[in-house]
């Protein structure tokens, strides 16, 4: 069975910077979760940030591969350079990946951590750009393959086709 590794604000858990969670209704999640595939994580509180925490926003310029290169940075709302509690929660969710066996990944889409395809600006303004956070640069780098939440389907027909299992789940 594949276990998926899992942003935890995803299953409604109040860790998100401003101490609320992002949960996804989703059969597909539900079923998983009842088989005990998910293994939970907040990158954020795995680096040792609390709830609620100041946001915090990749510099522009830069992406989760430059900064775990050390070619960028992530500030929060107030300047402060974060970066180093970012980069603890990236390992640490490639160090979980590798104990619990994930080979797959579903993080929250837009965060400076989690963000498959799209991350905030880097200015504050509510604007989103093309681009991976720290955590997804990590996982892929480690060889997972990371899906944001809105792209779940496709994530079960790639279970599923490791488990060679006919007609995946749609929804």
């Amino acid at each position: 069975m594949e276990r998926i590794l899992v942003s935890a604000c995803l299953l409604g858990q109040p860790v998100r910077y401003d101490g609320r969670g992002k949960g996804v209704a989703s059969d597909i999640l539900a079923r998983w979760r009842a088989e005990g595939r998910l293994v939970a994580i907040c990158p954020e509180l795995a680096g040792g940030f609390g709830v609620p925490r100041p946001p915090a926003e990749i510099a522009p310029g830069a992406a989760g591969a430059g900064v775990l290169a050390g070619d960028g940075v992530i500030r929060d709302s107030g300047g402060q350079d974060v970066t180093a509690g970012f980069l603890a929660g990236a390992h640490a969710a490639v160090r979980l990946a590798r104990a619990e066996g994930c080979r797959f990944a579903l993080l929250t889409e837009g965060s400076p951590s989690c963000g498959v395809e799209r991350v905030h600006g880097g200015y504050f303004d509510g604007r989103t750009r093309a681009g991976e956070g720290v955590v997804t640069a990590a996982l892929r780098q480690a060889g997972l393959e990371v899906f944001p939440q809105n792209r779940i389907a496709e994530l079960a027909r790639a279970v599923d086709a490791l488990e060679n299992r006919p007609n995946p789940p749609r929804s």
